[in-house]
């Protein structure tokens, strides 16, 4: 069945009055968000018709329309089938109409309410696409289309007899509840808002489109800096890749880190942090700088260097030849005579540090006037360290035997633990599939009660597999240093309520204990990435609510923790742990009743997962119990954000030297 009427067509013809008007797909996103949204956030059940031109399209809002499906029975999802999107009524209708209908060139979104109306309706204007626009958000987003978006409730109801009609060509089994849906609510209401309060919309269009922008933003500015960073890095890559030798890559990295940041001076050394002098070996010069080669280099007494190692963070001085200079918080007397031996103006010292053991140190001098280092600078030269770091444990391991063994040996255990944990989560869920669609699949006449419980049991052990292996997979992109944090200030309130929102998303069956927050609105900001936040939050939650009766209690709070960090705890009145698990719990594939005899099902990884998040966004987590079934108390502290007048120290003003700390 086909139909090449327009329903954009056929209801500018009915209202010769509207205007249609051009969006990008960008923007129909947004709307179409946001009165999905009021939906969500409403208490009316409207009918809402969608039309998805295409099966992947739907894909992206599947789960949306499932949770709009719990506040109304009157939601209807058309799309063109690609895969296995086709006729059926289950959570809610859908239609599978011909590719060769209009419908396929054409974006529809309406919502008929009692108190409020609302209608988007579009056609894609083929061969339009603005290689500007394409250039910038891709030539997805890029698509036009034109047509009508309104809350006028005469052409909505319009709109909607049109949609309907469309959906009775295609499922005219649906006839009664067509009729239903037709008849729910007065057509002849005067033209206008019809009561809707149009402030909550507003406000998730702005969101919608300011999340739009923001991501543009950073992309642009990410953009710029990308390719020096990837061409740094693959030359000392490929350093690495020809010679296993640290010398040879030292000798590479720190000619080109010093061409790429202009340095008057760049040194790059080993060292541990009981050593109180080097040999300078590897050094980089720009002009008529004194050169430091064969120099025994003062660690000892200076203080940035002390600073660092004490810290395992990057710091720099702008002025080191004050007579103090600011590190963190506290002055020190300036080795004043080194810096003017050398010429040294601003003084840059960033640690390469494996697994919180000091491997090297880089360092950039300027000489002449203070230099102040841009956040680009400073990440570039952290990941070089990061990579000089990952050159020297190679050169270890194959340099050491005895150490190259213990790797594999802890390598074995882990492939064991592996094995056990996956032949016993993934054997178990894939049982119960099998079990559901074989009957399924046997039983044709079997109960619809009975068919809806075999493919609720489906997906639930489905999901558990899924969350298996994006477990794995995420923990080895931790581990592996592939994550790239995007840091910057955050509400600890606002990550608290999306990782409770998440829970309570997921676990519908009231088995939950009972789940108090109490952090405060007043806390200062942290600076951290949102999206891991929320994932560790969201693990101690549910590690957490699997471990204690729902006849229990679990409360989560924040409060401030030395003023440098804020501290997060989630204490519950479940299982416990034994004193001397308490840092075994954060092990990989740790279970405290054995990996094939527990009563709660896991991997053993979140805790592990949660260690390697925290510790990335600098700061630290460690549990408490007081013992078996005496509840447990997990702590995490993250670092409170600062500006950039905040971390300024108050010196004299004769004094100009500060520091600044690095970002993790």
């Amino acid at each position: 069945m086909s139909n090449s009427a327009s329903v954009l067509e056929d209801l500018l013809k009915a209202a010769p009055s509207l205007r249609s008007q051009i969006y990008f797909k960008a923007s129909l996103t947004a709307l179409s968000h946001a009165m999905e949204d009021q939906v969500l956030a409403g208490s009316d059940r409207p009918v809402v018709i969608a039309n998805f031109q295409r099966e992947r399209f739907y894909r992206q809002e599947a789960n949306r329309y499932l949770r709009i499906s719990e506040r109304t029975d009157q939601v209807y999802v058309l799309a063109a089938p690609e895969t296995d999107f086709r006729n059926q009524s289950e959570h809610y209708e859908t239609i599978a109409f011909d590719p060769t209908d209009a419908l396929a060139q054409e974006w529809h979104l309406i919502v008929l309410g009692p108190r409020y109306a609302s209608c988007l309706l579009c056609r894609e204007r083929q061969g339009t696409i603005v290689p500007e626009v394409a250039t910038q958000l891709g030539p997805d987003q890029a698509r036009r289309f034109e047509g009508i978006w309104t809350f006028d409730r005469q052409v909505v109801c319009k709109a909607a007899d049109l949609l309907l009609d469309r959906i009775l060509e295609y499922r005219p089994e649906l006839a009664e509840k067509i009729v239903q849906a037709k008849t729910s609510f007065p057509k002849q209401a005067k033209s206008g808002f019809n009561n809707v309060d149009p402030g909550p919309f507003a406000e998730r269009l702005v969101t919608y489109l300011q999340a739009g922008q923001y991501k543009l933003l950073k992309a642009y500015r990410s953009i710029a800096s990308q390719e020096q960073k990837e061409r740094l890095v693959n030359s000392i890559t490929a350093a690495i890749r020809r010679s296993l030798n640290p010398d040879d890559i030292l000798s590479v990295a720190v000619q080109e880190l010093g061409q790429v940041l202009r340095a008057c001076r760049c040194l790059i050394y080993r060292c541990k942090a009981t050593d109180t002098a080097v040999k300078i070996q590897h050094e980089y010069l720009s002009g008529d700088v004194l050169s430091l080669v064969g120099q025994s280099w003062n660690l000892a007494d200076n203080p940035l260097f002390q600073a660092v190692v004490k810290q395992q963070e990057r710091i720099f001085v702008e002025d080191a030849q004050a007579e103090r200079w600011n590190l963190g918080d506290q002055q020190v007397a300036s080795p004043s005579m080194q810096a003017q031996q050398w010429q040294i103006s601003s003084w840059l010292m960033v640690p390469v540090v494996h697994q919180n053991r000091l491997l090297g140190m880089v360092e950039v001098h300027h000489c002449g006037l203070p230099c102040d280092w841009s956040d680009a600078s400073l990440e570039l030269i952290e990941a070089i360290a990061t990579q000089i770091g990952v050159a020297l444990i190679q050169a270890e391991a194959y340099a050491n035997l005895e150490d190259f063994n213990q790797q594999l040996e802890a390598l074995d255990r882990t492939r064991s633990n592996l094995i056990a944990i996956t032949g016993h989560e993934l054997r178990t869920p894939l049982s119960t599939i099998q079990v559901c669609l074989e009957s399924l699949a046997s039983e044709p006449d079997m109960p619809i009660e009975l068919r809806q419980v075999m493919l609720q049991s489906a997906l639930t052990d489905a999901e558990r597999m899924r969350k298996l292996i994006q477990d794995f997979l995420t923990l080895s992109q931790l581990e592996s240093g592939r994550v790239k944090w995007h840091l910057e200030p955050l509400p600890v309130q606002e990550c608290v309520d999306l990782a409770l929102s998440s829970l309570r998303t997921r676990q519908t069956d009231n088995s939950l204990p009972e789940i108090t927050a109490q952090v405060s609105s007043e806390l200062p900001l942290i600076r951290a990435d949102g999206e891991w936040v929320v994932e560790v939050l969201s693990k101690l939650l549910d590690n957490a609510c699997k471990f204690t009766e729902p006849t229990g209690k679990v409360v989560i709070q924040a409060h401030p923790n030395g003023g440098q960090m804020v501290e997060l705890t989630v204490t519950d009145t479940g299982r416990g742990i034994e004193p001397n698990r308490l840092e075994a719990v954060f092990d990989r594939f740790y279970q405290e009743e054995g990996a094939l005899r527990r009563s709660a099902g896991g991997t053993g990884l979140g805790l592990a997962i949660c260690r390697q998040i925290v510790t990335g966004l600098g700061g630290q987590i460690w549990a408490e119990s007081e013992g078996k079934d005496r509840g447990s108390k997990f702590h995490l502290t993250l670092p409170i954000f600062k500006t950039d007048e905040e971390e300024k120290p108050t010196k004299p003003s004769r004094e100009k030297g500060r520091s600044s700390k690095g970002r993790r």
